[in-house]
């Protein structure tokens, strides 16, 4: 007797309503494991609710995790689905998913199609298995395609594309339904909140204030704070409103874009627009929201970040100058406290010669995001460092003096180099795939040639560039983590005693820079919290110190 289990998967929220998509899937796949008398359904079954098969990979898809390694445990031998497509789209990796999965005795079982494992030595089997996703891939990206180029021309004749209302409106029903039955919505504008949003774009616009001193400010109005769409206004919301073209009465379309499975804020000049505003959800005129745009774009110039190498540069200064930067919690929020250094700028009198002053300081990036804090958010790091310093530098000694200590620090470094193994071992394998991947598409040459294959000679040369790219890469990132484990292996052996007249610990500690002191607060310290009146180190061994006032 077979153990059989269930895979159930639906692409939006809409196909998980009681009488939609997925109960009728449940109920194919159980009556198609009833007709075969030698297997048994397992209670167990995997589902995945609102997850798309095409633009996720398998890794980020938790529930093929889960069952190809209940699959390696020998839990089950067949895994039921009601089409292949539930499985994935993905030409490449479902193929090899598919395989290792038939690797620990699982095959899989469509519905529509039986069984559609081929056997280890089977190559003509694999072939289909890879023609048979690879037409799954196309299929899905001609969908994707053919919905992004109806949104693009719903949203130019200025339709509302669905999801939640931005802040200002409501989503009221307009009395149409669409093709496949539900009841559409369109904006209405809540007048409050409409008020809220002209003000922001005032303060923006005449005062210049950036978002985070526009939510400070209308959280420190109590009329203002409470028309707040979350418990206080944040620079991220404020952003998103003066950003956001909906205001003039015209949707937008392609304001974000996915970049390897993450989204991200789009360039304005690739926003698609509707072609005319519709005025009864206009809140402020085109040319305010223009002129908001132009000033924001001056101001990002003025204050405009570091080049990405510098940025890492600059990254890696202020966690040498700043050790406690990893650790350190705003005890009034929980929230990361963050840089916040400052700079003292003045001009010699007699030479014109300009200086600058460095004040290394923490700060609460919440506090800085407009929420409001009853106590202080902001530290100066020679007031806390020196009592911080002289707590873990006596906290180093004693810890080194115990055995158990020792022996627990000793577990900790082993369970990170396990980690780090496992973290290699994940990189070499996706590499593998990768390079399997290419030898295969390699091989399909001929085929693209004479036209018997599913993609272009041209489409498939186009694949292989970019698999040699990403498999470049992906050595780029196993050796990245092979050196990671060899640093890790080389870390710690045996504290050797101390000698007459060498310094101690306590004392190597307090002497030490800002980038080893910053190593030894990582290993020792959890976390610590500051308010303004006192502070609490928690240590990774469990012990806990509270600090006298500050």
């Amino acid at each position: 007797m077979k153990t059989a289990r269930i895979l159930l998967r639906v692409s939006s929220n809409q196909q998980l309503e009681a009488d939609g998509d997925l109960s009728v899937q449940r109920q194919l796949v159980r009556e198609y494991v009833e007709k075969h008398p030698d297997w048994r359904l397992d209670e167990k079954e995997y589902f995945e609710g609102s997850k798309s098969g095409y633009k996720n990979t398998v890794e980020e898809r938790d529930v093929l995790g889960e069952a190809l390694l209940d699959a390696q445990k020998g839990e089950y031998q067949i895994l039921a689905v009601y089409k292949d497509d539930r499985i994935g789209r993905r030409m490449w990796e479902i193929g090899s998913y598919v395989m290792r999965l038939k690797s620990y005795g699982v095959d899989i079982y469509t519905v529509k199609d039986g069984c559609i494992s081929p056997d280890q030595e089977d190559i003509m089997g694999q072939m289909m298995l890879a023609l048979r996703y690879g037409n799954a891939q196309k299929s899905s990206s001609d969908t994707g395609m053919r919905v992004k180029d109806t949104a693009r021309k719903l949203v130019q004749k200025g339709k509302f594309m669905g999801g939640a209302a931005p802040y200002g409106y409501r989503l009221v029903l307009s009395g149409e339904i669409s093709k496949h039955g539900r009841a559409l919505h369109h904006l209405e504008i809540l007048p409050d909140q409409a008020e809220m949003v002209r003000h922001i774009f005032r303060l923006s616009l005449y005062k210049e204030f950036g978002s985070a001193k526009i939510a400070r400010l209308c959280n420190e109005q109590e009329d203002q704070r409470r028309l707040a769409p979350g418990d206080a206004w944040k620079s991220g919301t404020i952003t998103s409103i003066l950003t956001n073209p909906i205001y003039t009465g015209h949707t937008a379309y392609k304001r974000r874009e996915r970049i390897q499975g993450k989204y991200h804020r789009a360039r304005a000049e690739d926003w698609i627009l509707s072609d005319e505003a519709n005025e009864e959800i206009a809140i402020i005129d085109w040319e305010t929201w223009k002129s908001v745009q132009e000033k924001r774009a001056q101001r990002r110039k003025k204050y405009s970040s570091p080049s990405p190498g510098e940025r890492k540069e600059q990254e890696l200064k202020n966690k040498e100058l700043l050790p406690l930067l990893d650790v350190l919690r705003c005890g009034a929020c929980g929230g990361k406290m963050t840089n916040g250094t400052g700079y003292n700028y003045w001009t010699v009198g007699k030479t014109g010669e300009k200086r600058t002053s460095r004040i290394p300081a923490y700060k609460c990036q919440n506090a800085c995001q407009g929420v409001p804090h009853g106590t202080n958010s902001r530290f100066r790091a020679s007031r806390i460092e020196p009592l911080v310093f002289s707590i873990l530098a006596e906290a180093v000694g004693n810890l080194l003096k115990e055995e158990n200590i020792l022996e627990t620090v000793k577990k900790i470094k082993t369970r990170k180099y396990e980690a780090k193994q496992r973290a290699l071992l994940k990189e070499r394998q996706e590499l593998e795939t990768l390079q399997k991947k290419c030898t295969v598409m390699e091989e399909h040459i001929p085929d693209a040639m004479t036209g018997t294959y599913p993609v272009s000679l041209k489409e498939l040369t186009e694949l292989i560039s970019r698999n040699r790219r990403q498999i470049k890469e992906q050595e780029e990132r196993v050796q990245k983590r092979e050196e990671e484990l060899a640093g890790t292996a080389g870390e710690g052996g045996a504290r050797k005693r101390e000698k007459p007249g060498h310094p101690s610990w306590e004392k190597i500690f307090l002497e030490a820079d800002g980038a080893v002191k910053r190593v030894l607060v990582n290993t020792l310290v959890e976390q610590i919290e500051m308010t303004g009146a006192k502070a609490v180190i928690r240590f990774k061994t469990g012990k806990e110190t509270l600090f006298p006032k500050l």
